[in-house]
């Protein structure tokens, strides 16, 4: 008698798929078809229409649209800004993060508020307090309207809190016996830092620099203001699809958009790769 025919049969609701997932039930697959339908209305349907009226013109068309050069000039200012950002807060994100997590010191709580006071004003809210403080009226002395510079740090005001925000609770969690185990080894500081704690805050780091970046790419509100939107200058991508819908030419709209999302997703990707390859490394 063989093995096979010793083995009493399991349970058909305890079987487990190739995969070693738990098969279904009706409620599981009521809620997951009520999730993905909801994520369809939201998310998929609208990205596909913003899809096809970026092509209703033709490929040549949309290619037209994103080669202009007051466009390209747009997606060239608005993406690698927001690069230059991105890297910014990786650097800075971390720093604060390891400060709040790490360190105790007078204000600390008071600054933990602050750090969050980018996501709860409104952006044109924003955009009047940094005119107020870098504009022509400046009390510090310092205007900056008109500029890049003034994209820039409109930017970096509304993406400040992201990877603090995915950092801090990760940092947290990380038991400070293994760095000392890591030091009683013999390794410095910086080897701890590389081959223990980086490789795990590298998907929390990642994490808030897509989220960063994509709320970069697509900012308008801080920025209208202090920017002056001058074409050629400091017009930014949201900007010209404002502009373009304006003017009653929505296919121009969609064709940048499309370019947006289309450099976001890949921005992602390369991120996701990047803490991968840290991870394996420490």
């Amino acid at each position: 008698m063989t093995s096979a025919t010793l083995a009493p049969d399991r349970p058909a609701g305890n079987r487990r798929s190739a995969r070693g997932g738990l098969p279904l039930t009706r409620v599981s697959g009521l809620g997951l078809g009520v999730a993905m339908t909801w994520f369809s209305l939201l998310v998929l349907i609208p990205l596909a229409a913003v899809a096809v009226t970026a092509v209703e013109g033709g490929w040549s068309g949309f290619w037209r649209t994103v080669t202009n050069e007051q466009t390209a000039a747009t997606l060239r200012l608005t993406v690698g800004t927001a690069l230059l950002v991105t890297l910014v807060n990786i650097v800075m994100g971390t720093l604060i993060a390891w400060v709040l997590v790490r360190d105790r010191f007078f204000g600390k709580r008071a600054l933990e508020v602050l750090i969050d006071v980018p996501f709860a004003l409104p952006t044109i809210v924003a955009g009047l307090v940094l005119l107020s403080l870098y504009g022509p009226g400046s009390p510090l002395g310092v205007n900056i309207a008109n500029t890049r510079i003034a994209v820039f740090l409109a930017f970096l005001f509304v993406t400040l809190p992201f990877i603090v925000r995915t950092v801090q609770p990760v940092l947290a969690e990380l038991d400070p016996e293994v760095e000392e185990a890591a030091a009683s080894l013999g390794a410095n500081r910086y080897t701890t830092f590389r081959r223990i704690i980086l490789p795990s805050l590298a998907p929390a780091i990642a994490s808030g620099a897509a989220l960063s970046f994509a709320r970069a790419v697509g900012e308008y509100g801080s920025l209208v203001l202090l920017s002056g939107n001058l074409p050629m200058r400091t017009e930014v991508s949201s900007v010209r699809i404002l502009s373009s819908i304006e003017n009653d030419n929505v296919e121009s709209a969609a064709a940048v958009a499309m370019v947006l999302l289309t450099v976001s997703l890949v921005v992602i990707v390369v991120l996701d790769v990047i803490q991968r390859r840290v991870r394996r490394r420490g």
